[in-house]
């Protein structure tokens, strides 16, 4: 993990694309401002997780469906 130190104000740059800046810091929390690309999916954790977990379960009915289906289609052979 690469750690960088900025000051409110300063920004990072990934690529040539995406910038972090630091727009503000308040007690223990600091708001960040992000340019990027509209195509580029941005989320905090928590909600890409979410996600994720919503993504693989929704694999898995998919996936059930389709072994039953093909469980019938051979049953009816």
């Amino acid at each position: 993990m690469l750690v960088l130190t900025r000051k409110l104000g300063e920004s990072i740059a990934i690529d040539d694309n995406i910038k972090i800046r630091v727009v503000q810091i308040k007690g223990k929390q600091v708001r960040l401002g992000i340019e990027a690309p509209r195509e580029t999916k941005i989320h905090r954790e928590e909600v890409y997780d979410s996600i994720q977990t919503q993504n693989e379960a929704s694999a898995g009915l998919t996936a059930d469906k389709t072994r039953s289906v093909s469980d019938l289609l051979k049953n009816n052979k």
